[in-house]
């Protein structure tokens, strides 16, 4: 796919013009040093993003952009839903997870990823870029999971063991929260965070976590990014962040926003 100049430069931005960023050092790495600048693909196709359109956003960043500091290429929301349409979200969609009731990308809309190889063949194509890859997740445990009992990674509970179905996401019906006390929580993170970690992910923008602030959760994913040994930054959403958490915030994380969305005509 062939992306024209003008469309790319209509919806670049840095990936989250308001947050407030503060370095975190892992493995002796210290992440987002500087405020990360790349694309995120919710700007220009909502949810739903192909593979080609991806590719094709890298290849221009690449060309035209690399060499001035911009290197994230981050996919937005429901890459994992097969039938995502503009406009909005589809209340209780059916997504595409694997037997352990994490999300996995759309076959239909990333070939890639069939036979189970999830992002890493598209990550590996953006690092061959010499860029680096991103995803965005929501909160919680997807609420089909927990419907259909799938097992938890490494433990013997299942997603209905741990899923709260009175904390939800007030704008999306995809996720239950998690009761973070009951055993198999962190377990079903750790998961999660693993499979990014195979998959080659390098950033992570995570929503329905900052706005209301859930404070277990953020400390959980928080907690599985780092038992992977592999470096990801870890974006926190939506906005505004409450200011009294700022130490737990930058014990956490190192980007959170400090307001709501703005527009490409400067509203909120």
């Amino acid at each position: 796919m062939t992306l024209k100049r003008s469309t790319f430069l209509r919806h670049l931005t840095i990936l989250f013009a308001a947050v407030l960023m503060l370095s975190l050092t892992t493995l002796g790495q210290t992440l987002a040093e500087t405020p990360p600048m790349g694309w995120n693909s919710w700007d220009a196709y909502g949810t739903t993003v192909t593979e080609n359109e991806v590719r094709a956003n890298a290849e221009f960043m690449a060309k035209n952009l690399k060499q001035y500091g911009w290197e994230y290429i981050v996919v937005d929301i429901q890459w994992y839903e097969p039938n995502a349409q503009a406009g909005g979200y589809r209340k209780d969609a059916l997504l595409d997870m694997d037997e352990y009731g994490r999300l996995i990308p759309s076959v239909n809309r990333f070939p890639s990823s069939a036979g189970g190889k999830g992002f890493k063949p598209l990550a590996d194509y953006v690092h061959s870029l010499g860029l680096k890859f991103g995803i965005h997740i929501l909160r919680g445990v997807p609420r089909l999971a927990a419907k259909r009992k799938l097992p938890i990674l490494g433990t013997k509970r299942k997603a209905n063991d741990i899923d709260d179905t009175k904390d939800i996401c007030a704008w999306n019906t995809d996720m239950y929260g998690i009761k973070m006390k009951e055993k198999g929580a962190q377990e079903y993170y750790d998961s999660i965070a693993q499979l990014y970690a195979e998959w080659g992910v390098d950033f992570i923008k995570a929503d329905d976590m900052t706005a209301p602030y859930h404070e277990a959760e953020i400390a959980a994913l928080s907690r599985s990014i780092k038992k992977t040994s592999r470096p990801m930054v870890l974006s926190l959403s939506p906005g505004e962040s409450p200011i009294e958490k700022v130490a737990h915030l930058k014990a956490n994380a190192q980007m959170w926003r400090i307001s709501g969305d703005f527009g490409t005509n400067g509203t909120i």
